[in-house]
Parts: structure tokens; C-alpha cells; sequence
């Protein structure tokens, strides 16, 4: 049975960006499918949240690097709702292969990184555009700043946000007039992602980095979110464009 209400399916929703983005959508009037892989607690949890603010939730466990398990999720996403307005392509991983130490990087872990930072986001709109095209809908994919300049983070990782930048050009591209696609590239955010990149550095450097940015503090997941809701549920002339989130930081160093 289709439903009146908006319904928005974000990827990667358990913890950080992802979490905080299906929070605001609840917020903003969607019920929301909260995607994820392992976290299962911490998915509930999320989804907890959104039904604290009006939302009916379901919970999937999919890796969106496989594409059959993808197609069922958007299956179960058409049967409970009958309706997808919004998509959020927001799950990703990284490794922890230092940069610049090039013969640690086996091809099975870069490979990894690509197929669920980057094919993941195509099998997961392509499952979705059907839906999506019924409700002239939008999509958010979650880039980020090294996807747009070098940064410290490791190589597979900015280079498959450099991809999903330019896929959500081709996507916008393609998937018009009927559905928008763009794209966030958040700089550095504070958080368990962050920690977890920076280790026992993490709060030195995120001090340093809120200094060298002109707002004076670095993001959070909730700015993300922001930024994301406003590209999904307005500015309805804005297509295949990359919005930058890091306080004016990449524009003025």
C-alpha cells in the first residue's frame, strides 16, 4: 500500500553522518530506512532516535557492495512503503594502510574500499531510481574533501570519494529530469571516525585544524546533516554539484 508520507532509505545510518542524517530526516517529516552492515545495536538505536521524532523506521542489514542483497532491500523498502523519495549514499569504510606506504596496499583491500565506497553508491541508485523517478525524488552521496584535494587519509579511501564525486556527476546527469543528484564532501569531522583515523593524535590535530579554519571549529555530523536534508528536501534547481563542509577551510588555505 503507498503511503503519503515522504520516506527517505540512508545507507551506512547507524553511527556518525549517517546516524545524524536520519535523525534530521525524521525531523523534517520522513519516515526513514536506516541501511546497515555489523552495528546492529547501534542501528537500533538510531532508529529509536527517529521514532523519538515522529518517524516510522525500518532497519536493513545490507552490505551495499552486494548488489543482490541491495535489490531485496529496495524490494522491502517498495513492499512496506510503496514509495522512496530520498536516498542517502552514505555508507563507506577505509583502511588503515599508511599513505605513503605503498607495499602494504594488497589489491583485495583497495578492491574492498571501491566496491563498497563506490559501487556501492551505483548499485544502490540503481536499485533505487524506479522508485525514485515515480516520486521525482533526490539523492545525497557522501563524498569528501579529499575526494576534491590531497589530504592525509589513506590512498583507496581519497580515491574512491574522487569517484563518487564524479559518479554523482554522471548520475545527475543520467538520472534527470526526474531525480537530482549531488553530492557532500565533508572536511574534517569530529567524532569516532576521526579518532579512529587519527588515533592518539586525534584531539591535537582536531584542535589544530579547528584553529586553521576561519569558524574556528571543525564539522560535525549534524552540520553534514543539515547540509544534506536542505539538498534533499530543497533547492530544487541545484543538480550535480559537490558542496564542500568544512567552515571555508579548503577555500582559504
Amino acid at each position: 500500500m503507498t503511503q503519503t508520507k515522504l520516506v527517505a532509505l540512508i545507507t551506512g545510518a547507524s553511527t556518525g553522518i549517517g546516524r545524524a542524517t536520519a535523525i534530521a530526516l525524521a525531523a523534517a517529516g520522513f519516515d526513514v530506512v536506516i541501511n546497515y552492515s555489523r552495528n546492529k545495536e547501534a542501528a537500533r538505536e538510531a532508529a529509536a532516535r527517529a521514532e523519538e521524532k515522529g518517524a516510522k523506521t525500518l532497519l536493513f542489514q545490507c552490505d551495499v557492495s552486494d548488489d543482490g542483497c541491495v535489490r531485496n532491500m529496495l524490494k522491502t523498502v517498495e513492499a512496506e512503503f510503496g514509495r522512496l523519495d530520498a536516498l542517502v549514499n552514505n555508507a563507506g569504510i577505509t583502511t588503515n594502510v599508511k599513505p605513503r606506504d605503498f607495499e602494504a596496499m594488497t589489491a583485495e583491500e583497495w578492491d574492498r574500499v571501491f566496491a563498497v565506497n563506490v559501487r556501492g553508491v551505483f548499485q544502490v541508485t540503481r536499485a533505487a531510481a524506479p522508485l525514485l523517478k515515480v516520486a521525482h525524488g533526490s539523492v545525497v552521496n557522501t563524498a569528501s574533501i579529499v575526494g576534491l584535494r590531497p589530504g592525509p587519509q589513506p590512498l583507496p579511501y581519497a580515491a574512491s570519494k574522487a569517484a563518487v564525486v564524479s559518479l554523482t556527476k554522471l548520475l545527475a546527469l543520467n538520472l534527470g529530469p526526474e531525480i537530482r543528484v549531488n553530492a557532500v564532501a565533508p572536511g574534517w569531522i569530529e567524532g569516532e571516525w576521526m579518532e579512529r583515523m587519527l588515533t592518539d593524535k586525534y584531539e591535537d590535530l582536531i584542535a589544530r585544524r579547528a584553529k586553521s579554519t576561519p569558524l574556528r571549529r571543525v564539522a560535525t555530523a549534524d552540520d553534514v546533516a543539515e547540509v544534506i536534508v536542505n539538498l534533499l528536501i530543497s533547492n530544487h534547481f541545484i543538480n550535480g554539484e559537490v558542496i564542500v563542509i568544512d567552515g571555508g577551510f579548503a577555500a582559504t588555505t
